[in-house]
């Protein structure tokens, strides 16, 4: 089933507990179709449970979860086939050549993906991709930990995907390679690949998202566009600008009014603009800093109605 306009993930009070410890609390979101959504939140907060559930490799204690409108704990070999999974590390078929492995793997996903739009991408096309052309012949063994890392990205996506699972996908990437490997996600959304995104580099997280989601305790504390997450932390932003030599600075919450009121009354004088929100990486602490100080603030509460 292609779910077309509908939503890629739809998760509802998802819920896991290991023994007598709840990881998961009601997490609910849903994905739509070649929506980029990028996870965060501190080690321990439940991010890696929460993406093997979807995958299908972990069963769930409690809650609703569609993935590409199936329930993942009943997934079957077609609807596996829809899905890929870049993991942190894979290591693996170091004798295979880069070109004879993507091509076998590419073969598995040939009887489930016979549709034009979604057949398996050409060999050769999706070793240009990743930027592994030079290397189309070597070894997987010979490979660089930067062009492996390439590697793991294409066994991702070899089926072309509706739905990729991206766990840290550019650590070892050198700059250029990551700045190609965003214009892949990039290339990949608009062909309405839904992609779900775990990262520590928040920069990154930054360029991909179409929204964020920030774990912490097993909750979402916070789900939006990198903007709209720094407006809950800061609602006024700071611009910068310089006229007739002089350096200017002005804080408001309505930042677009005011740039246009000013270049209104100055037009091309103004130079230098800059308006500043809270950076991604400021907002993201400050929500988890909250959130772990009301958790605080309400275990410290019930260690005293339990002491009266």
């Amino acid at each position: 089933m292609i779910l077309g306009d509908g939503v890629a993930l739809d998760v509802e009070k998802l819920r896991m507990r290991y023994g007598t410890t709840d990881v998961l609390h009601d997490v609910t979101f849903q994905a739509r179709p070649g929506e980029v959504l990028v996870l965060l939140g501190p080690n321990g907060a439940g991010k890696t449970t929460t993406i093997e559930i979807l995958e299908g490799f972990r069963m769930r204690s409690a809650g609703r979860v569609e993935v590409l409108g199936m329930d993942p704990a009943r997934g079957n070999e077609a609807w596996r086939a829809r899905l890929g999974v870049v993991l942190q590390s894979w290591r693996d078929h170091a004798k295979w050549r880069v070109r004879e492995l993507l091509s076998h793997l590419g073969s598995y996903y040939a009887p489930y993906r016979t549709d034009r739009i979604h057949r398996p991408w050409d060999t050769d096309e999706l070793i240009a991709a990743v930027g592994l052309t030079e290397q189309a012949n070597s070894k997987i063994g010979a490979l660089s930990g930067g062009q492996r890392r390439r590697m793991d990205v294409a066994i991702g996506i070899v089926g072309r995907p509706e739905l990729l699972f991206l766990d840290e996908p550019t650590a070892g990437f050198d700059p250029q390679a990551r700045r190609e490997f965003h214009d892949l996600v990039h290339h990949l959304a608009d062909d309405r690949t839904t992609i779900l995104l775990t990262t520590h580099d928040l920069d990154e997280a930054e360029k991909l998202a179409d929204r964020i989601m920030i774990l912490a305790g097993g909750r979402i504390i916070a789900d939006g566009s990198a903007d709209e997450l720094s407006r809950r932390i800061a609602g006024e932003a700071e611009i910068r600008w310089t006229h007739d030599g002089q350096r200017f600075v002005h804080t408001t919450a309505e930042s677009t009014k005011f740039v246009y009121e000013l270049f209104k009354q100055h037009g091309d004088e103004i130079g230098e603009l800059e308006v500043r929100r809270a950076s991604l990486e400021e907002t993201y602490m400050a929500l988890v800093r909250q959130y772990e100080s009301g958790r605080l603030e309400t275990e410290v509460h019930s260690l005293q109605e339990v002491a009266r």
